[in-house]
């Protein structure tokens, strides 16, 4: 089994300090980094894909369970606090476990184990779904958009809208940065404004696609490259 991601959530330096200690005796752990808050980890989030989080709860800008219900999907989670009173929470949220602060290394250990056994299973299939999935920041909530679920995406002055199985997400993003993000075999940029999923082009008419029930223009400069690409996708 390959090695779990995580990433330490706590405002607290000395417990960051310790948590990293922990973690780097469990070889099939890998750090990927530590944050002081919520709202540097979403960055991180929004950026990579992660198997296990430890969490605190009390944080200055941000708790632990605001910055769960603000994203839509989350991974694993062990919460690490010094609060009792938010154990329900745990529940609410399908926690892995609930440490209360302080607490030794073999407490941690438990609740590793269980987040192994948990993952164990499902680790393979979890990241490659997450791996076939693009994180979009909405507002203030984080989606994660599969691949295979997106139509088209449009690109305005300061967003852009992705239009995923009927629906749209509007996430302040470029189409540029996009186009570097996204898959190259499955999606193509057809227009200064609209990159498209290849597998959902249905017809080429004139110099617009038919994706699904909407008609895209094909821009002048990017015509033959598009052309090229539908036919050699076949």
């Amino acid at each position: 089994m390959k090695k779990l991601t995580c990433l330490i959530i706590d405002d607290e330096y000395p417990a960051r300090v310790l948590l990293a200690k922990f973690v780097e005796k469990f070889p099939s752990l890998e750090l990927i980094g530590q944050c002081e808050g919520p709202l540097e980890a979403m960055e991180i989030l929004a950026e990579r894909s992660v198997d296990l989080i430890f969490l605190d709860i009390q944080m200055p800008d941000l708790t632990g369970i605001e910055m769960l219900r603000a994203l839509s999907g989350h991974p694993a989670v062990i919460f690490t606090t010094a609060y009792p009173d938010y154990a329900l929470d745990g529940y609410r949220f399908d926690t892995v476990d609930y440490l209360l602060k302080p607490f030794s290394f073999e407490r941690f250990a438990e609740s590793v184990n269980k987040a192994i056994k948990r993952l164990g299973t499902t680790s393979e299939a979890t990241r490659k779904n997450l791996d076939d999935s693009i994180v979009v920041k909405s507002d203030s909530k984080f989606h994660i958009v599969k691949y295979k679920d997106i139509d088209y995406i449009e690109g305005l002055k300061a967003y852009v809208s992705f239009y995923v199985k009927g629906e749209r997400i509007i996430a302040l993003e470029s189409l540029k940065s996009l186009v570097d993000q996204l898959p190259e075999n499955n999606f193509m940029r057809i227009h200064k404004s609209y990159i498209v999923a290849l597998d959902k082009v249905k017809a080429v008419e004139g110099n617009m696609l038919l994706v699904g029930d909407k008609k895209l223009p094909v821009g002048a400069s990017f015509k033959e490259t598009v052309m090229k690409r539908l036919l050699a996708s076949g």
